[in-house]
C-alpha cells in the first residue's frame, strides 16, 4: 500500500503538468500588423534619412577640403599647412561626434516610439494568458528551436484582437 501511495505521489506532478496550457505566438507578425508600429517605423526611418543626409553633407565637405589640401599642400607655407591640417582634424572630429550623437538620438527615438507599442503588446499577451489560463506563452519568432504546435495553442489572433481592444 505504501508503494502505491508513493507511486501516486510521484506521478501526481506529471498529471498536473499534463493539464497545463501553453500558448505560442509570433510577436513580429503581431507588431508589424499594428498601424501605430507602421507609423512609428516611418517616423524613425524619416529621421534616419535626415541624419544620413546631414552626415553625407559633412563627409562631402570634409572630403572636398581634404582633396584641396592634398593638391595644394606641396606649395603651401608651413603655417598655413598646419592651420589647414588643424581645420581638417576639427572637421573630422565634428563628423565623428555627429555620428555618435545621431546614433544616440536614433536609439532614443526608437525607444520612445516603440515603448508604448511594447507595453501594449505585453499587456495584451498577459490578458490573453490570464483569460485563457495559460502557464506560458512563448514567442516562436524568437529563435526557439522547437515548439510543439499540437501541445501548444497559437494565440497570435487572440493577441491581435486584444491589442485592438486596448486602443
Amino acid at each position: 500500500m505504501k508503494k502505491l501511495v508513493l507511486m501516486l505521489m510521484m506521478f501526481a506532478p506529471l498529471a498536473t503538468f499534463a493539464q497545463q496550457k501553453f500558448g505560442h505566438l509570433n510577436v513580429q507578425e503581431v507588431v508589424q500588423s499594428l498601424p501605430e508600429f507602421i507609423k512609428a517605423q516611418g517616423e524613425v526611418e524619416s529621421q534616419a534619412k535626415i541624419y544620413d543626409s546631414e552626415l553625407k553633407q559633412m563627409a562631402d565637405e570634409l572630403q572636398r577640403k581634404s582633396d584641396e589640401y592634398q593638391k595644394a599642400a606641396s606649395t603651401m607655407p608651413e603655417a598655413i599647412k598646419k592651420e589647414t591640417e588643424t581645420e581638417l582634424q576639427t572637421l573630422y572630429q565634428k563628423y565623428q561626434q555627429a555620428q555618435q550623437d545621431d546614433a544616440a538620438a536614433m536609439q532614443k527615438l526608437q525607444q520612445e516610439k516603440l515603448a508604448p507599442i511594447q507595453t501594449k503588446l505585453q499587456n495584451a499577451i498577459k490578458n490573453v494568458g490570464d483569460r485563457g489560463k495559460y502557464v506560458y506563452i512563448m514567442d516562436i519568432g524568437a529563435g526557439i528551436p522547437y515548439v510543439s504546435t499540437t501541445l501548444s495553442t497559437d494565440v497570435t489572433a487572440e493577441v491581435k484582437a486584444e491589442i485592438a481592444k486596448l486602443k
